[in-house]
């Protein structure tokens, strides 16, 4: 598995997302051990959220990581809400409880809210030095949200980002490459649309005896400095997850790509899920 760095990590290309998980208390199990799977798998960059399942995938996350901590680099996010000099620390020990753990090795805002980004920093700094979390970082943050922050001990910047959704590649993508911030993208195989059955899509999958979801995943990694963390439960799809990094892409490959979803020509409004 290819690795860089993220918040003084090495983490692998490939990690596991969380959104979606912990709503319903039938899957938990399964969840739990997909998540451990994964680890196994090399997936050990564990992304969740308080806003998933309102604390129950971070409650997944918990089971998952038993006895596997120092296995894992653990990502969490604070509602905007939260996110004052007051709210940051009590949002993030609740999500501490949740996981079982006593540090978050990255801790993000999950997009900006209302809040200055000063008085969020200051929060986020105060965890740093109590050694609550290791980094911080946003996400959901165009460039000018990053101007506007302004401030080089954020560690990264978690956005959307697949063949169908490439706006970032305008300017948010050059602007995190030109000063060494990594991307986390999210949603990297689409969302329950219709990225997977797209004939270039396929037909890629079918000259490298791939999957879709696997050359969607290649796709955005071709990329300098990104990291995809996809949602995955089914054994298999991890598998197919953890082996999409071995993936090259031509010029041909990326070519047809681009015939279905050309590269951005100008700028457009920063796009979310």
């Amino acid at each position: 598995m290819r690795t860089l760095q993220l918040a003084d990590k090495t983490v692998p290309v490939i990690g596991q997302g969380t959104w979606r998980m912990g709503e319903d208390r039938h899957q938990r199990q399964a969840e739990v051990e997909a998540l451990q799977t994964g680890i196994d798998l090399g997936l050990t960059l564990i992304d969740t959220a308080e806003m998933y399942g309102e604390g129950g995938a971070e409650e997944v996350v918990g089971q998952a990581i038993a006895g596997k901590r120092d296995q894992v680099v653990l990502v969490s996010k604070v509602y905007p809400h939260n996110a004052s000099r007051n709210g940051i620390p009590a949002a993030c020990e609740r999500s501490l409880q949740r996981m079982k753990t006593d540090f978050i090795d990255l801790y993000l805002l999950h997009w900006p809210g209302s809040y200055p980004l000063e008085e969020t920093v200051e929060a986020f700094e105060r965890l740093r030095e109590a050694g609550k979390i290791g980094r911080w970082g946003v996400s959901n943050f165009d460039v000018s949200d990053l101007l506007d922050l302004n401030n080089a001990a954020c560690a990264t910047n978690q956005v959307l980002y697949n063949p169908q959704e490439r706006g970032i590649e305008y300017d948010l993508l050059p602007w995190m490459q030109n000063v060494a911030m990594p991307l986390m993208a999210y949603c990297p195989i689409g969302q329950a649309g219709d990225l997977l059955s797209n004939p270039a899509i396929l037909e890629v999958a079918d000259r490298h005896d791939a999957t879709p979801a696997q050359i969607s995943l290649a796709w955005v990694l071709r990329q300098d400095g990104v990291i995809a963390i996809p949602k995955a439960v089914d054994p298999l799809h991890l598998r197919i997850n953890a082996e999409a990094a071995q993936i090259d892409l031509s010029i041909e490959d990326e070519l047809l790509i681009d015939s279905s979803w050309p590269a951005p020509l100008r700028k457009t409004p920063l796009s979310m899920v």
